[in-house]
């Protein structure tokens, strides 16, 4: 785990889309990994790990966001296969994906499936235009009486939200913690190259007082996500069920300090900043991005308040 994040964090530097399709991918292969019958672990994993087949998160809906446990789409069996009607959005790599880890409703609850992409009943509309990680390949997918085998059940029935999601997303937001990691990272680098080379009031950017008190705060917010996030990974390789909350704490910090060094940035680079010339203009797009996937800021505020409550001790009287 720790590796992988390691991983996460490099290729976030280079390129948020990338980064995005090792995140949904992962999640795909860890949901297998833990959940997943012997029939599917066999079929998909070692295609999966070797980059043959391109795994996709299916949990998003138009109605659907950060409260995804009221799902509208739906499954009902019908003898020894799941009939699928709904519809997801935002899918990353959905365009391209050739598997779909899958969430809808059953009389059991949240469950689970996964969908291979030639399913009848299956449609993929892509979605472009949008402000960030611009080569994620979005999609919005259709279910229109899409038939499931029933042995695609990942998990138990009703398990999908309660187990295989929360699994699922632990993952997801320790991969965006540490790619956003690397975004505040690849900011502060291109910030100290222009500030070094650019001359302004006959006088290099780095020498400027107010120029320095935005790098310092890149390296104070760089260094502090880095470790939130390697701690949070060594709980993960620890199997330390605090890893959960940790990692809450890390994607929560790390995006908005890759969101704080974004916006040093592009004001460090001026109207180069604004400039699609200069990496930092991509940059601070992605960032944007890193604050509402995975969990909003907001979202992750409100679970992590609701956390420090209860693991408050109450002292006893007298």
């Amino acid at each position: 785990m720790i590796n992988f994040g390691i991983l996460h964090e490099e290729i976030g530097n280079a390129c948020s889309s990338v980064r995005s399709l090792l995140t949904v991918h992962s999640m795909v292969a860890y949901a297998l990994t833990k959940c997943g019958g012997k029939r599917l672990r066999d079929a998909w994993l070692t295609k999966l790990a070797t980059g043959e087949a391109i795994g996709a998160f299916a949990l998003t809906e138009a109605n659907s966001g950060s409260d995804a446990r009221h799902l509208e789409t739906r499954a009902i069996l019908h003898g020894d296969q799941y009939v699928l009607n709904g519809g997801k959005k935002w899918i990353t790599f959905g365009q391209i994906a050739d598997v779909f880890l899958v969430f809808a409703h059953t009389d059991a609850g949240v469950s689970s499936f996964l969908l291979e992409k030639d399913r009848p009943g299956l449609s993929v509309t892509p979605i472009s235009g949008m402000l960030g990680t611009r080569g994620s390949m979005l999609a919005e997918l259709h279910f229109t009486d899409c038939t499931i085998p029933s042995h695609n059940l990942v998990g138990g029935s009703g398990f999908g939200f309660a187990t295989v999601a929360s699994l699922c997303l632990d993952i997801g937001r320790y991969s965006v913690a540490c790619g956003c990691v690397g975004i505040a990272q690849a900011c502060l680098d291109a910030s100290l190259v222009y500030a070094e080379t650019r001359t302004q009031f006959g006088a290099q950017l780095k020498d400027h007082q107010l120029i320095s008190q935005m790098i310092a705060g890149m390296v104070t917010d760089i260094k502090a996500a880095r470790l939130l996030c390697r701690h949070a990974g060594q709980l993960k390789q620890a199997g330390d069920p605090d890893t959960v909350n940790e990692t809450l704490v890390a994607k929560y910090f790390a995006a908005g300090a890759a969101m704080r060094a974004a916006s040093h940035a592009v004001q460090i680079h001026g109207a180069n900043g604004c400039s699609s010339d200069y990496p930092v203009e991509r940059l601070f797009r992605d960032a944007k991005i890193m604050e509402i996937i995975e969990g909003s800021t907001q979202i992750l505020e409100i679970t992590i308040a609701k956390h420090a409550y209860r693991g408050r001790s109450v002292p006893h009287e007298g």
